[in-house]
């Protein structure tokens, strides 16, 4: 086999496609990118055996077709170093050695029977799908991913849940300390329909995202979910079983509501932090008439801080406990300039929410409080 290539067009395409590759693999050939060369698109392939993505690119003056895997690392720091470039690959499908040249030099490289390489699981009754525009869906990823829990225990907690509606979709993650709810109106579903993505494809799908402007279509069944757009497609196993009723853990009929500048307090938070108790990070914020008065402090090395902050708030008087860092990730994750904050008491669950939605959009954040000690 024989084909001219970009090197920064190889290099952007072969990046794409081994973030899928795991540290460890107990197959070895997991380790390699499958390079499948028919008529002038290359096709490369990765896959952990659970995840896989599949991606092209077009080439030049391409000779003969066949399948050779390749180790993904040595190629990638050999290819970032190149600068914009035509460039040769010359492939024997016999012993599946990989010569590259360009005007100056010559590389080469050894690797495996491509025909060994794991086929893409496609299920047989992936019979439901939906189509979501590429921007709409980063959005939604971006945020809800660092809501999902790492927890051996109920490994549902470890992705993000897509629940699809004949009216809207909506996507939720939760760590059981905090919870995102995304609702979007323009997806819609013929039938009530749901499964949950696991926290890495749901990684790559967010990094691949950003410079992907077309639709993203998702076709998935009762084991397996694939994510398609432009030239490349994901496929991953979803995680296996009934996640949380999240709408029961939704406290209604908050009577004390805060309208703040999201960026003030996410500010005054960040400040006040930093003399927070580094083992609980305890943040306290203290409700007055128009006011918000965050503090914090480490008895053990006697330090503390306290911030006054203006907002728009006439309920009752009160004080309520947060971890720092997981209410300012919270309200960093919020586009709006200002955000209300619903509560009911210090003991119960606060809401934060956007006051200003993007059209079709509904987002819902919920953080735990923690117990003050005065």
């Amino acid at each position: 086999m024989k084909f001219n290539v970009s090197s920064t067009k190889l290099f952007t395409q072969l990046q794409a496609v081994s973030r899928v590759i795991a540290a460890k693999n107990s197959v070895q050939i997991l380790e390699d990118v499958l390079f499948d060369l028919n008529g002038q698109t290359l096709t490369m392939t990765a896959s952990d055996s659970e995840t896989t993505i599949r991606t092209s690119v077009d080439v030049d003056n391409a000779e003969g077709q066949g399948k050779v895997a390749f180790g993904a690392k040595m190629m990638l720091d050999a290819l970032k170093e190149f600068p914009e470039q035509p460039l040769t690959f010359y492939i024997d499908e016999q012993n599946f050695s990989m010569k590259i040249t360009n005007a100056t030099g010559t590389y080469s490289y050894v690797g495996q029977n491509g025909m060994e390489y794991p086929e893409i699981p496609m299920e047989e009754n992936a019979n439901h799908s939906f189509t979501m525009n590429a921007g709409q869906m980063l959005d939604a990823i971006n945020k809800t991913i660092f809501c999902t829990a790492d927890d051996e225990l109920r490994p549902v907690m470890n992705g993000i849940f897509f629940d699809l509606r004949e009216d809207c979709i909506t996507l939720v993650a939760t760590d059981a300390h905090r919870l995102v709810r995304y609702t979007n109106m323009a997806v819609k579903s013929a039938e009530p329909i749901s499964f949950i993505l696991p926290k890495k494809p749901a990684t790559i799908l967010r990094s691949v995202l950003q410079k992907e402007a077309e639709d993203v279509t998702v076709v998935f069944g009762e084991k397996n979910a694939r994510f398609e757009f432009g030239r490349t497609m994901i496929v991953c196993r979803q995680i296996e079983g009934r996640y949380p009723n999240y709408n029961a853990v939704i406290p209604q009929n908050n009577s004390n509501k805060v309208v703040v500048d999201r960026q003030t307090i996410i500010n005054a938070c960040k400040r006040v932090s930093v003399f927070a108790n580094t083992g609980t990070s305890l943040l306290k914020l203290t409700l007055g008439e128009n006011s918000i008065k965050i503090s914090a402090q480490d008895i053990d090395f006697s330090t503390s801080a306290d911030e006054t902050i203006t907002c728009s708030y006439n309920g009752m008087p009160m004080s309520i406990g947060f971890k720092a860092p997981f209410l300012i990730e919270i309200l960093s994750a919020i586009e709006s300039n200002e955000v209300l904050i619903e509560l009911a008491d210090a003991a119960r669950a606060g809401l934060v929410l956007p006051m200003e939605n993007a059209e079709n959009e509904d987002l819902l954040m919920l953080l735990m409080p923690m117990l003050l000690n005065d």
